[in-house]
């Protein structure tokens, strides 16, 4: 998967001799818009995120991108997602019938929300049990709550057991963020407050959740299916419930991202802006950043269907069998598969480890006294770090802690 950002004032977007010139928003007065152009059939791009204060979008720049499969997702000012515009949706009509008719069914409705419950809960346990291994504070068994999905007999209990869940995993979520992010809430718990993100962390999620969003509006229009029928969610106006329910099992990926650009220090104050209702937007710098590692998770790999395949593809592949079963071609439905395992390499064990051998064990194992210090260095910070298998190795071997 392929995004391109395009932020700040004064967007513009064209097509000139059958080819589309793009430049994006000025950010500041110092540094000069970036701009692009692409040739017909020569775009390497799945989805333009708008997200800029003003610009323009010519008709033929819109019909170019719909023609070369591109999607247009545009962000409101709070990072949700505003609308979308979709290449041509699949034409399969029986399948929007049979999703319909397996909404009326309350049994269908039941089973299908309870598998992307069990779904969720299982992405949930991956992303605590990676971070349980760098901090051992963290709480990862949930099972007392999560138990209680099998014996929910409708909807609302679905969702009550989800959001004991949901509760549980944010106040984990919680223990590892530093203060200076001043997170507290992710669970509805100041329901008096303004629209929009309080915080830097909710203001990151609120924006990865929505590019997700637009990512699961994409794969559900390919598979021709009604975006406004879910069956976890209810119907209402102007919801997009089926991509929410389809969500739900790769919520995780965001997350991680989150987690991955907190630990590695990479989001600053500058990067967000408080807005005249108190809320926090993303600058464009931070935006940026976002985006690009949102990117990153999608198109990391895992084992599925006996195939290495970047998570963007099990996005789309679950989404197909989600119409398949509808329309009675699979028997069985299941998006808990594929399991997803992290090891980290900075574990509080390995943490412990380096920070505990002396420097003339390190040497009798056959390493420098420079790569210890480093290592040392490294132990005794917050950020992430990567060890060489041989190092690892010896250090795994070594018992002196």
């Amino acid at each position: 998967m392929k995004l391109l950002l395009l932020n700040g004032h004064g967007i513009d977007t064209r097509v000139n001799g059958s080819k589309l010139h793009i430049k994006d928003g000025r950010h500041t007065t110092d540094i000069e818009p970036e701009k692009y152009v692409f040739s017909p059939q020569k775009i390497d791009i799945d989805n333009i995120v708008v997200y800029g204060k003003n610009g323009n979008m010519t008709i033929d720049s819109i019909r170019w991108l719909i023609k070369h499969n591109v999607q247009v997702t545009i962000l409101d000012w709070d990072g949700k997602l505003l609308t979308t515009m979709l290449p041509p949706e699949s034409t399969n009509v029986k399948t929007k019938f049979a999703q319909y008719h397996a909404y009326e069914n309350q049994e269908t409705r039941l089973k299908l929300a309870k598998e992307f419950i069990k779904a969720k809960f299982d992405k949930t346990q991956v992303v605590l049990d990676y971070l349980k291994q760098r901090y051992p504070e963290i709480d990862n068994d949930f099972s007392k709550d999560s138990s209680k999905l099998a014996d929910a007999s409708n909807i609302k209990e679905v969702m009550g057991v989800e959001g004991a869940v949901a509760v549980y995993y944010w106040t984990q979520f919680e223990k590892f963020i530093p203060e200076k992010y001043e997170f507290d809430d992710r669970t509805g718990r100041y329901k008096t407050r303004p629209s929009g993100a309080g915080d830097m962390v909710n203001c990151m999620l609120n924006y990865g959740y929505a590019l997700l969003e637009a990512e699961c509006m994409r794969t559900i229009n390919a598979v021709g299916m009604d975006v406004h029928v879910g069956f976890l969610h209810e119907m209402a106006s102007g919801k997009n419930s089926l991509a929410y329910d389809i969500q739900e099992p790769f919520r995780f990926l965001v997350d991680l991202a989150v987690i991955n650009l907190i630990e590695t220090d990479r989001m600053e104050k500058k990067d967000f802006i408080r807005t005249d209702n108190y809320s926090l937007r993303l600058r464009p710098s931070g935006a940026k950043k976002l985006t690009e590692e949102f990117q990153t998770w999608m198109n990391k790999k895992v084992t599925y269907q006996e195939k290495s395949m970047m998570w963007r593809y099990v996005l789309l592949f679950k989404t197909r069998e989600l119409a398949q079963y509808l329309n009675g071609k699979k028997r069985k439905i299941d998006f808990v598969n594929p399991s997803y395992v992290i090891e980290r390499q900075d574990t509080d064990e390995i943490r412990k480890k380096i920070l505990a051998i002396s420097y003339s064990e390190w040497k009798e194992l056959g390493f420098s006294k420079g790569t210890l210090h480093y290592m040392k260095k490294n132990a005794k910070g917050d950020k992430p770090f990567t060890l060489n298998a041989h190092v690892r190795e010896r250090l795994e071997m070594w018992s002196g802690c």
